[in-house]
């Protein structure tokens, strides 16, 4: 968390030690107008349910073009339709989040949004129907949000997503990068060439192109999100400091 890194950071300075962080994130993945719009929307949402929404990187608000906004919110609802949650150890695509504490946050997120007049798309309080126990939290979507809400600032860690509506794609670059957080973001989109200057333009360490992943690849985010990077060639950079030698004559080959 932000917070916990911060006491790392502060702890580190009076030896002057190296502090690499990953820290929170409020990562947008931004769904572009075009053929494959209700699919991709289902991908958005499903895909932010994982590991109960206890990712870092987990996009948790998803920008759509607001002439689509009934659009999205029919492809998200059947998206969540299709998660379930119950034990890990059975059939269930979703268990538990990791203490009563992180499920009491939780519901007072989802109260926030409901409060700040989001529109309750999917979930809700409490916990799913059957499960009397365990902090199960029913996988939550938000839509018609916008991106001054609590619910679209501060990282729920959790299963509750936002969906926010772009005018064209240059507010949807401005919403994605209004955020303290830069840690990670996604573009869906069925022309590459787009999705690419999009990703570009992002203010994230980390964008995915249509769910593109490889461990090689850099990870770490901007600004409030912490700084150095994980994983391929850059993270053993963290590890390293450069020697300069002055004088010193290389053997002739």
């Amino acid at each position: 968390s932000e917070g916990a890194g911060i006491e790392v950071a502060r702890n580190a300075a009076d030896t002057v030690k190296r502090v690499t962080q990953e820290l929170g994130g409020k990562s947008a993945l931004i769904v572009l107008d075009d053929e494959q719009f209700a699919e991709n929307v289902g991908k958005g949402v499903a895909g932010m349910m994982m590991n109960s929404g206890q990712t870092c990187s987990a996009t948790t608000r998803l920008l759509v073009p607001k002439a689509r906004m009934a659009e999205a919110i029919e492809a998200g609802k059947a998206a969540i339709a299709g998660v379930t949650v119950g034990d890990p150890n059975g059939e269930f695509s979703m268990g538990p989040v990791v203490s009563k504490a992180q499920f009491n946050s939780i519901q007072q997120y989802i109260e926030k949004g409901i409060e700040e007049g989001a529109t309750l798309v999917a979930g809700g309080t409490g916990r799913p129907e059957g499960l009397d126990k365990g902090w199960y939290v029913k996988p939550t979507l938000f839509a018609n949000a916008t991106n001054d809400m609590t619910i679209a600032r501060e990282e729920i860690f959790g299963p509750v997503q936002v969906i926010i509506g772009y005018d064209d794609l240059d507010d949807a670059i401005r919403i994605a990068n209004d955020s303290e957080y830069g840690l990670a973001g996604g573009v869906y989109g069925a022309d590459l060439k787009t999705c690419q200057n999009v990703a570009r333009r992002m203010r994230t360490g980390w964008v995915s192109i249509n769910d593109g992943f490889d461990f090689n690849c850099p990870f770490g985010g901007y600004k409030k999100s912490g700084n150095g990077r994980e994983w391929g060639e850059f993270g053993f950079h963290e590890y390293l400091e450069i020697k300069g030698m002055l004088g010193f004559v290389p053997a002739a080959e």
